[in-house]
């Protein structure tokens, strides 16, 4: 695992719950990524499925919005990227720029 400067890049996968987040989490730990957080939404929809999918009670999904987010190197999001092909059928794929104040108990660029 590359160690994360204080540059590194925010890859943030948008899916449903039912889009096999697992493999994508399983995939990336297989590749040494930094890390991966997997987020669950209680509503939202997509492009997808323009129904409203909702964690009430009343009304309970079993396809809630899931947002996976790995921040990593370029070097580390670069060499993901090829297997978001077979990964995600359907979904939507964010990069973008951050700052990372501070990883684990080093500061960025402290190694």
């Amino acid at each position: 695992m590359a160690a994360i400067k204080k540059c590194a890049k925010r890859l943030r996968i948008y899916i449903g719950e039912t889009d096999h987040y697992d493999r994508i989490v399983k995939k990336a730990k297989e590749l040494d990524m930094a890390g991966v957080t997997v987020f669950r939404g209680i509503m939202g929809y997509g492009e997808n499925n323009r129904q409203i999918r909702s964690a009430k009670l009343v009304e309970l999904s079993c396809d809630l919005p899931i947002v996976i987010e790995i921040i990593d190197s370029e070097e580390y999001i670069d060499k993901f990227m090829p297997h978001l092909d077979t990964l995600v059928q359907k979904g939507m794929i964010t990069i973008d720029d951050v700052k990372v104040l501070k990883y684990g108990k080093q500061l960025p660029g402290h190694e």
